[in-house]
């Protein structure tokens, strides 16, 4: 999907900094559509400020009159919202919400929709929604920051689109032959340099085994555990102990 189909709208916004704060979330999430609805007179320094190096989007964003207007050419509308209430029982989290959200994106244009700074989305607001996103939060203050609250979203969807792509392992998995090599090579150094003696070395090296096995070694990571234990032999070897 384009994340270009996504519309980030602010209604009635108060603070300058928070509008530069979600430009920088939206850029941070490769999003890039801002609409504000009726804003107030922003200070214009903090928005630049807040933005960093996002200001692209700030000074290209769009201001409507009203919310409808801002909303004219998107098919799914999606209002967030911290409150509950009978109109917003149909809230789902930004996770569950992000599938439904990222497939409307691959057809048209899709809105995700923030109140004001006070009080939030109206109930006037949430009727030109065609869903309701509300953040899991804890129960003794449930209410986020708007650039909080649109970098959760943003976030959600831009996984949910497949932009990222985590890096990948150079070195493969270590194979159980070359694992076994190297607690060989262990069980030996320890016998050298007296961190053991023969008659607990099995047991010490169950323990040496618990600890390098909490997680996936590669050849690479092998490699360096056989390099340590050589060092140490041959540390041992030179001083004699060996």
């Amino acid at each position: 999907m384009s994340l270009d189909n996504v519309r980030v709208v602010l209604v009635k916004p108060i603070y300058g900094g928070n509008v530069g704060a979600v430009c920088r979330a939206m850029a941070n999430m490769g999003l890039s559509d801002l609409a504000l609805v009726a804003p107030r007179p922003l200070d214009e320094d903090e928005s630049r400020m807040m933005a960093c190096h996002a200001r692209g989007i700030l000074e290209a964003r769009r201001e409507f009159p009203d919310l409808p207007s801002a909303l004219a050419d998107c098919a799914m509308v999606t209002g967030t919202s911290a409150r509950g209430g009978l109109y917003r029982r149909h809230a789902r989290t930004p996770r569950e919400w992000a599938p439904a959200a990222a497939a409307a994106a691959r057809a048209g244009r899709v809105a995700l929709v923030f109140g004001p700074e006070d009080n939030g989305l109206t109930n006037e607001d949430l009727a030109v929604c065609t869903h309701i996103v509300r953040i899991p939060a804890a129960e003794d203050y449930t209410s986020l920051n708007v650039a909080q609250a649109a970098l959760v979203c943003c976030y959600e969807l831009f996984l949910e689109a497949g932009s990222y792509e985590p890096p990948e392992e150079k070195s493969p998995p270590a194979t159980t032959d070359l694992r076994e090599r190297m607690f060989d090579i262990w069980r030996r150094a320890l016998l050298d340099i007296g961190f053991m003696k023969e008659d607990m070395a099995d047991h010490m090296m169950l323990g040496l085994r618990r600890v390098l096995s909490r997680g996936a070694l590669t050849v690479d990571d092998v490699n360096i555990m056989m390099g340590v234990a050589r060092q140490a032999e041959w540390a041992a070897r030179r001083e004699g102990r060996g």
